[in-house]
């Protein structure tokens, strides 16, 4: 069975850190992609940052670039997510997802398998 595992949430104040960790387990063949979505009250999810696992590639959201880093693990099927100089902006549940395709974005259509979510809040 599939399963994403998310950790590492909590309440900070603007401009702090957090890592998130996204612990995979359950694949017969390794995802090639991992990603950080967010969602916030009363909006759509949002996709944050993305890696190709074999590669390391990435891509991130306009919002986080420069603050945010995602990176793995692939030795500890782990993703992570380091949020640096957080704002009350940032505040959402924050979901990791995989996807088996060879090509993925930043929309939340292309993975199939999501974790639970872990919450941030950020005060000001």
């Amino acid at each position: 069975q599939v399963q994403l595992v998310e950790s590492g949430g909590g309440s900070v104040q603007a401009g702090g850190s957090l890592r998130l960790s996204c612990a995979a387990s359950g694949f017969a063949d390794d995802p090639h992609c991992m990603a950080w979505f967010r969602q916030a009250p009363g909006k759509e999810r949002e996709g944050v940052a993305r890696l190709y696992k074999l590669s390391g590639l990435t891509s991130y959201a306009d919002s986080v670039k420069g603050r945010f880093t995602i990176s793995r693990d692939n030795a500890k099927n782990t993703v992570y997510l380091q949020m640096n100089s957080l704002k009350p902006e940032d505040t959402a549940i924050y979901y990791c997802a995989a996807s088996r395709s060879p090509i993925c974005g930043l929309r939340a259509t292309w993975y199939a398998y999501w974790g639970q979510g872990t919450q941030v809040t950020v005060s000001s």
